[in-house]
């Protein structure tokens, strides 16, 4: 278990009370499995994989082999105890690796996942391309990843990147696309790459709930309720945290994309 966050920071704070969210829940995940054909045969990366609540739904659900990867040791270390506790061990591993440096062979998976993790980073066009690399011709690489919807005004693009901690840019969908083209993924045989835009949805947020069990939310609540009682920061940083620019999400959601690999890849073509 996490000890007390060192700096409150969005990633460092979900690591302590042990969560792991991204736009859309458990209903994108389910349209990239869908999307990328997943199933008993695929073996999978999961990049970004947090608590490992993606990967171990995988294994349970699909019975895939599921190989999962954190930058935080925090996040890795409770995602081994969820495999664990869902008794899925067997058919899942976690290590600490960063994302844009993956520490895997060329064409080692037929599915590589991110949800909600490129976006984060300065080097998405480097992280994307480590993604083709180590997927197989034929496999496929996809993305559930924050978006602009259309141009926003500089105060809401200052303050969403500050409120979650983004240190590069959030990108627009087009930009995405174009960005996955580079790095030689491309649709299925005479097709383009697969997109799906999405506004925020209260309801498909909600489906986050459907990747936990009542002991997580035991864990979530006392330990966020806590941290809120003993540590002043962190009641500041709360009430900073509720100060989104109004029609924020008229501007900001996000993108569903798959691309498929049809040729070799490696990382000294970007």
């Amino acid at each position: 278990m996490a000890g007390e966050p060192t700096e409150l920071s969005y990633f460092q704070l979900q690591a302590y009370v042990g969560t792991t969210k991204h736009m859309g829940g458990l209903e994108s995940t389910h349209e990239l499995i869908a999307r990328c054909g997943i199933d008993e045969g695929t073996y999978v990366l999961d990049v970004g994989c947090g608590a490992g609540a993606t990967a171990s739904y995988l294994a349970a659900t699909y019975g895939c082999r599921v190989v999962g990867i954190d930058a935080m040791e925090e996040m890795v270390d409770l995602a081994r105890a969820r495999a664990e506790r869902e008794r899925v061990g067997e058919r899942v591993s976690f290590r600490v690796a960063d994302a844009r440096r993956l520490p895997f062979d060329d064409a080692s998976f037929d599915v590589a996942l991110c949800e909600s993790v490129a976006t984060f980073v300065v080097e998405k066009e480097q992280l994307v391309g480590e993604l083709t690399r180590v997927v197989r011709e034929g496999g496929c690489v996809g993305l559930n990843e924050e978006a602009w919807l259309k141009t926003p005004p500089e105060e809401v693009v200052g303050f969403t990147q500050q409120y979650w901690g983004i240190e590069g840019s959030i990108l627009t969908v087009e930009q995405w696309v174009a960005l996955m083209a580079r790095v030689g993924l491309e649709g299925r045989t005479g097709e383009d790459l697969f997109v799906r835009t999405y506004r925020v949805d209260p309801r498909r947020e909600a489906s986050q709930v459907k990747r936990y069990h009542l002991s997580d939310f035991w864990r979530m609540m006392t330990r966020t309720l806590g941290l809120y009682l003993k540590n002043s920061a962190f009641r500041a940083y709360m009430r900073q945290q509720g100060r989104l620019p109004r029609r924020t999400f008229d501007y900001l959601g996000y993108a569903v994309l798959v691309g498929w690999k049809h040729r070799p890849w490696v990382l000294q073509n970007l």
